[in-house]
């Protein structure tokens, strides 16, 4: 999940929703701009950054001038920035690109497109994937009014956590040039976590290898409630906006990839250096792949940085070769790829709270992917397959409601696991196993912390339909209540 960058109150002041019309949408994005908070503080309650989002990259896309002059006309006087709802666009007005430096010379980054008008060449304000992560560098470029944001905004998603029964919760991409590290220490310093926490430290594609080092010098494994022990890295884009990596074409063609079979954040043998480097310090690393071809070079990533002259080397991979390697989202994978998930001890995470994850719904990317769209997320098989599988939310791309997820994931047809037992596993033991405190938490038995959610019905006796109607009565971290609900007023 993504808290910090979920709960922080400067992240999105401008709310946009899927299916705007942008040229309407002008007197909205005036009047917000003048409450922005945040990066780049200036006075008042104004900023040198407005940033929103929430919206469909086709909305944007689909407007008869260039998108950046209608956000120039809205906001004509601070660098703006929107974020579609799937994270992996922007929309850009001319001082938000002036910012970063981008104009009609600059070139694609690794993992990113600028998108230029075919005629005069010039950037029409849409960012794809890492070109517009590379612009919110800008806008969240640390600044001491920008953390205290963060910070305050985490104190209030940490109520929203334990009130959902997490104790537990990976933060999945955290930005260490934005310092985003040393706003969740900050709150482990002064005692405020109220669940265990581990940080996938985000690799930056268009950064050069220095940064290995500098990753290796913040790993930490201390068994208290933060740890900064996983990596996370992106292997493509998303199936949307055709930027997710796939084995074949896409059946549309946006025109914004050579070959139209989407892009790489970092290409099979990068991964596997980086694999190999930092997993000698003992990171893990949660690896972000939705297409067929991302899951399969990113499998390959693994296996290769596990070998040396054909044999696994446990060196190269620290902690006797005990790999916690995962893959993310898992939205198309190709069949011959099932099996080598168990093989390879990699574990399969995935997230079906949003109702998008259903198959009858993921169908719609039949326009651009063809048969693929109907057998997305193979849980079922890849669980079968004997690999350990997790659920997860994505929050906020979905709810971070735990019950909504498990109950989905028991109603998706034929990729439907089996049982409540293995969604609870799933929810539970296994993601414990994820974090490496399986032997602490994730299960109920003596000698393990009393990490533990009382809930208001059984989930063994009642009708699967009736799962996400579930609700928290007691959290407790460690045996310390975190949360109680009103309506459970209990013993004391």
């Amino acid at each position: 999940m993504h808290p910090l960058e979920a709960g922080n109150p400067a992240g999105a002041v401008c709310n946009l929703r899927i299916g705007m019309n942008p040229e309407r949408e002008i007197g909205n994005l005036r009047r917000c701009a003048k409450y922005q908070l945040g990066p780049g503080w200036v006075s008042g309650w104004v900023s040198g950054w407005v940033l929103g989002g929430g919206y469909s990259i086709f909305d944007v896309l689909n407007t008869d001038r260039p998108p950046i002059e209608i956000l120039d006309q809205a906001i004509p006087d601070q660098p703006a920035l929107m974020m579609d709802f799937t994270s992996h666009s922007m929309w850009a007005n001319s001082l938000a690109l002036q910012a970063a430096g981008i104009d009609e010379h600059t070139k694609n980054p690794a993992g990113g497109v600028i998108v230029k008008d075919l005629e005069t060449g010039q950037p029409n304000g849409i960012l794809v994937d890492n070109a517009g992560n590379m612009v919110m560098e800008y806008a969240f470029a640390p600044t001491e009014k920008g953390l205290d944001l963060a910070y305050q905004g985490m104190l209030k998603m940490l109520p929203r956590l334990a009130s959902n029964g997490l104790t537990s919760i990976v933060d999945a991409r955290s930005y260490w040039t934005r310092k985003h590290h040393e706003v969740w220490q900050k709150l482990a310093d002064e005692n405020r976590l109220t669940a265990r926490v581990v940080l996938s430290l985000w690799i930056y594609p268009d950064k050069d290898d220095s940064q290995i080092q500098v990753l290796k010098k913040l790993y930490r494994n201390d068994p208290d409630r933060l740890r900064m022990s996983q990596i996370k890295v992106y292997m493509d884009g998303v199936v949307d906006n055709t930027t997710a990596a796939m084995k074949t074409p896409y059946l549309e063609d946006l025109g914004w990839v050579a070959g139209n079979r989407g892009l790489n954040y970092f290409d099979e043998a990068r991964l596997t250096r980086y694999i190999e480097e930092l997993g000698s310090v003992g990171f893990d690393f949660n690896i972000h792949a939705i297409g067929d071809r991302a899951v399969h070079e990113a499998l390959n990533a693994i296996e290769s940085a596990g070998r040396i002259n054909g044999e696994i080397d446990g060196e190269a991979n620290g902690e006797n070769n005990d790999r916690r390697h995962r893959l993310t989202h898992l939205e198309i994978v190709d069949d011959i790829d099932i099996p080598r998930f168990k093989a390879l001890n990699v574990i399969a995470d995935f997230q079906v709270a949003g109702d998008w994850s259903f198959p009858e719904v993921y169908g719609e990317a039949e326009t651009l992917i063809g048969e693929k769209a109907h057998n997305p997320i193979p849980i079922r098989s890849i669980h079968d397959g004997g690999a350990v599988v997790t659920l997860s939310s994505d929050f906020d791309v979905s709810t971070m409601n735990p019950f909504v997820a498990m109950q989905h994931a028991l109603t998706r047809g034929a990729e439907s696991l089996e049982t409540i037992s293995d969604v609870i596993k799933a929810y539970t033991i296994n993601g414990a196993y994820l974090m490496r405190h399986e032997d602490k938490t994730g299960s109920i038995e003596l000698g393990k912390f009393a990490d533990l959610v009382v809930v208001d019905q059984n989930l063994f006796e009642i009708s699967v339909g009736s799962i996400s109607d579930t609700k928290v009565l007691l959290t407790l971290l460690a045996g310390k209540e975190v949360y109680r609900s009103p309506e459970f007023p209990g013993i004391q």
